[in-house]
């Protein structure tokens, strides 16, 4: 079984971090969100991995290769124009058509159980299975029914509060047969979630909706952002962290320098290669990237600083999260 990344997307509600960087290769407690989704798939068995690309995807295969460094056989797809999710993956078929295959976006974090979901899905001899979750916010997301045996009752694309009837949405992963295929016109823009999976239902084809057990946050937005940094940190998702665990809920990086005389609060983590000079708070919930410089007596709390960020002398950070470079001047 093979599993399909969607990597192609702009993330434009993450700019400016995304106007240079592509949105799965952004940075969550120090590794970007696509390789956590690699290590998901792979600690499920799933090493044979599609990757749709289509925004800055010369950064995304520079950084993965073939995927050998990170223990998976990578191929890539190029969408040479939007193709929507179902779109970007029919676009693959030629790599999927011949065994089911699980689909993720390469812009989520979560551990939820994809072997449970996908033996659901086989135990239930579904054509295509979408993992769900509870929220407390439907309003952004699209929300699924399900019938006591787990078929698909209704859907609704981001609704109103005066139309909220459920709170357990679509997370985008799903398990698929390539007869899904067969739903999916090629060559055109085509969404699973308002187009394809509506279809199968009024076609009275096997679709099934299995609530997943695990931690989901769609990083869509700053807020989320910060927030999945956070839950990460309060080890709310099992992802693996970079660096030594130096302390409880502390981690540091190999050939850091933090001087005596700083105050170090976790949870918090600090990348390889960084500076901390005396003096200087870095507060609880805080997320240094590789060579970072924060000089005497700054100040820096729930705040994610990229790699080769610079803090000057004095400086006072709250909730702030920058890019890669940025130069924060002294007292600011």
């Amino acid at each position: 079984m093979k599993g399909v990344i969607m990597a192609g997307g702009e993330g434009t509600r993450l700019r400016p971090l995304t106007s240079t960087t592509p949105k799965p290769l952004l940075p969550v407690a120090n590794r970007p969100m696509m390789e956590h989704v690699i290590d998901l798939l792979r600690n499920h068995g799933i090493e044979d991995i599609v990757v749709t690309v289509a925004f800055m995807a010369n950064s995304i295969k520079e950084y993965f290769g073939d995927g050998s460094d990170f223990g998976v056989r990578i191929s890539y797809v190029d969408e040479p124009v939007p193709l929507g999710t179902a779109g970007s993956v029919r676009n693959a078929m030629d790599l999927l058509k011949d065994d089911r295959f699980v689909v993720i976006s390469g812009d989520v974090i979560t551990d939820i159980d994809l072997s449970a979901i996908v033996q659901y899905h086989q135990d239930k001899g579904a054509m295509a299975t979408i993992a769900l979750t509870p929220v407390d916010n439907p309003l952004e997301f699209g929300i699924v029914i399900t019938r006591d045996d787990g078929t698909i009752e209704r859907f609704l694309e981001k609704p109103t509060w005066g139309q909220v009837f459920s709170d357990t949405i679509n997370t985008g992963i799903y398990v698929l047969e390539p007869t899904v295929f067969d739903y999916i016109e090629p060559g055109r823009s085509v969404d699973f979630s308002s187009e394809v999976f509506p279809a199968l239902l009024a076609d009275g084809r096997p679709l099934y909706g299995a609530v997943a057990t695990g931690y989901w946050e769609d990083v869509g937005t700053l807020e989320a952002y910060l927030r999945a940094h956070t839950d990460v940190l309060d080890q709310m998702v099992q992802l693996r962290v970079p660096g030594f665990q130096v302390a409880d809920g502390v981690w540091v990086g190999e050939g850091s320098d933090i001087s005596p005389d700083a105050v170090i609060e976790g949870p918090a983590v600090i990348g390889p290669e960084c500076v901390i000079e005396g003096g200087v708070h870095l507060g609880a919930y805080s997320v240094l990237g590789s060579h970072v410089r924060v000089l005497r007596n700054a100040s820096v709390e729930r705040s994610v600083l990229q790699d080769n960020a610079f803090v000057g002398a004095g400086a006072r950070l709250r909730g702030v999260v920058t890019g890669r470079g940025v130069n924060i001047h002294a007292g600011a």
